[in-house]
């Protein structure tokens, strides 16, 4: 896979609109000139009251009618425990095969609120958690690419496994991680990379490094592995509206120690109200596009060239709208 020029995206938050609200806002970013929809796959969402959690393997199928020319991904789902990896290569292969060279598959390691839930069993540690990845990597890579495959993994086995609809251009897979061991599987073994913004440019560069450290223990290039943030932030013309849009999100500004491995929605809402007032602390936040455009540009220099746009507030529809007319156009420029 070769370097992309810049890329923006919209992130289409499945944990906080319904499936019907969310595919309209998603159609209107393609019409507002977005080059990417990146949906959250959650099982449970982050707050039990007013929550959502659309399917996203059904969601994307039907945004992808509805639309022409973003690419469409997850950022992320976990292809691990809650879904069996054959599954997910099966209904990926025949998304790409409707809707050739737009779809890419975002996954990374899991959330213990989206999976042990969902499957009735533990959370598994981290080093089983991304074990299971590349596992699940090395099993889909053979079915988009195979017949007949009798894989004999540690934790997946098929036998005589065939996908018949296959696209005729590889998925990128695309993999989360937040940390140098999961940067470092993903210099080895990833078509993207995938994190998050707002955690200091001295994470991002050991990230990048364990990247470029992975890929050399691959004999690859770490050039040719695409790099993308989400990006947190609320512009608004009304600077007090931009901080206020922030509240839902507040279990993002919770520390890990006050979830404390929370994984009931019900709890995080209520840790999550108490810290309301600080969740604008893991947004940009102005109503300056200058000022978005130069926060934004931090990275843009560490060298992340596709940016997908994380907007808060319940009012998407407006906010979609204002950072399309003030700020895009400058990033482009």
């Amino acid at each position: 896979m070769s370097p992309v020029s810049l890329r923006l995206g919209y992130k289409a938050s499945a944990e906080q609109f319904a499936p019907r609200h969310l595919l309209e806002l998603a159609v209107a970013a393609e019409e507002l000139g977005f080059d990417t929809v990146a949906v959250s796959d959650h099982f449970q969402p982050w707050r039990h009251h007013g929550g959502h959690a659309p399917n996203s393997l059904v969601w994307l199928a039907a945004v992808a009618e509805r639309t022409r020319r973003v690419r469409l991904g997850t950022s992320v789902l976990t292809p691990t425990l809650r879904y069996q990896p054959a599954v997910i290569a099966h209904a990926f292969a025949t998304l790409a095969c409707l809707h050739p060279e737009r779809i890419w598959l975002g996954i990374g390691s899991g959330e213990a609120m989206n999976e042990s839930p969902a499957i009735g069993a533990g959370w598994p540690k981290f080093r089983e958690r991304s074990e299971r990845l590349a596992e699940a990597v090395e099993l889909m890579r053979r079915l988009w690419s195979e017949q007949r495959v009798t894989f004999e993994g540690q934790y997946y086995r098929t036998v005589n496994a065939t996908i018949y609809d296959k696209p005729e251009q590889p998925i990128p897979i695309y993999i989360a991680a937040g940390g140098p061991k999961a940067a470092a599987l993903v210099g080895r073994i990833g078509d993207g990379f995938i994190c998050t913004s707002g955690k200091g440019d001295e994470l991002y560069r050991t990230l990048l490094d364990a990247l470029a450290e992975g890929a050399r223990e691959a004999a690859r290039d770490a050039r040719e592995i695409a790099r993308m943030i989400e990006v947190k932030v609320s512009y608004d013309h009304d600077a007090a509206y931009a901080r206020d849009a922030c509240r839902p999100w507040a279990a993002l500004a919770l520390s890990a120690e006050e979830k404390g491995g929370t994984e009931d929605p019900i709890e995080i809402e209520r840790l999550a109200a108490a810290a309301a007032d600080r969740a604008h602390t893991r947004f940009i936040v102005s109503d300056d596009p200058e000022e978005v455009v130069e926060r934004v540009g931090d990275y843009l220099e560490l060298g992340f060239e596709e940016l997908v746009f994380h907007f808060p507030g319940d009012d998407q529809e407006r906010a979609l709208r204002q950072f399309a007319a003030d700020v895009m156009p400058r990033l482009r420029d």
